[in-house]
């Protein structure tokens, strides 16, 4: 099993002007931990699973990215994930085109429909009903595999329902070959996972017990696509706490077992406290080596 660590609670009790130290040494922090990728909440208010109300402090996602490609040299990094509507297609294949570019070939687009209405209405962002999101999502990666596609991207008009583009040029293109790899978050099992199924690298779904199920049906989905099952990463999200000088480590330990054992194969998670940047490296010294033998 790998581990990802995931930046998605910017409640510090740290002033904004240290947040740009912060950010750089718990990047840094997790890849010597050795954590295989870093992801960042795309949202611009806090988000209820936190806790708290909107007004907590928030990170735009993708400067943050951004600015961890600068402060790393191996770790992945991505989304977890972007809300379908919040960007356009094109400057959304731009955008993570850019962060392969810049960080040598470590992005991946991590993408989903979306789940925080009052976050988009608060702030004027396009935020469709559901079903025509998931039609929008389908879209979107239709356009980043167009422009990713060739050297600069397949040029030929795009004219879908709701995405519209006359020339999908991308260049520079993108170092990641055939394309950065895709993560569609979510554990829809009538339009989620057929998407996965479809065009995905890599899935994340919903910890709990339904998980063994979900796996099934994604594998049925894939069977019908003709696609690998075991091409496609099977990740989760969760909450990485190790408690007061590693009190709680062997029970976390114990919980990601459970979840290698339902197939999953990568956690993103949370490190309480990572501010303090102590418990990455617990993390570092007493998890993951640990899990990557599951």
């Amino acid at each position: 099993m790998k581990l990802g660590l995931h930046l998605n609670d910017f409640a510090w009790p740290i002033a904004a002007d240290g947040f740009g130290t912060t950010v750089a040494a718990i990047g840094q922090a997790g890849e010597a931990a050795g954590f295989e990728a870093i992801a960042v909440m795309d949202h611009v208010w806090q988000h209820p699973y936190a806790g708290g109300g909107p007004e907590g402090p928030v990170l735009e996602g993708y400067a943050t990215l951004a600015y961890l490609a600068a402060h790393t040299s191996r770790v992945k990094l991505l989304a977890l994930a972007t809300p379908v509507s919040y960007r356009f297609p094109g400057m959304l294949a731009k955008t993570v085109t850019t962060l392969d570019v810049l960080s040598g070939g470590r992005a991946w687009l991590g993408i989903g429909v979306g789940d925080y209405e009052a976050e988009a209405r608060g702030l004027g962002i396009f935020y469709p009903p559901l079903n025509e999101r998931y039609a929008l999502l389908e879209e979107t990666i239709q356009v980043c595999l167009r422009m990713w596609s060739g050297e600069h991207g397949d040029e030929r008009p795009f004219h879908g329902e709701y995405v519209q583009l006359e020339r999908p040029l991308n260049s520079p293109q993108s170092l990641t070959r055939p394309h950065p790899p895709i993560l569609i978050a979510g554990s829809g099992e009538q339009k989620t996972l057929p998407l996965v199924a479809r065009y995905a690298d890599a899935c994340n779904l919903r910890p709990g017990p339904n998980i063994p199920h979900q796996l099934e049906i994604l594998r049925r989905y894939c069977e019908a696509e003709g696609r690998d099952y075991d091409a496609i990463e099977k990740t989760c999200p969760f909450r990485f706490d190790v408690g007061e000088d590693g009190a709680n480590v062997g029970a976390l330990i114990d919980q990601l077992r459970g979840f290698a054992a339902m197939g999953i194969e990568t956690v993103y998670g949370r490190v309480v406290d990572d501010y303090r940047i102590t418990p990455i490296e617990v993390m570092g010294r007493d998890v993951v080596p640990v899990v990557a033998s599951f």
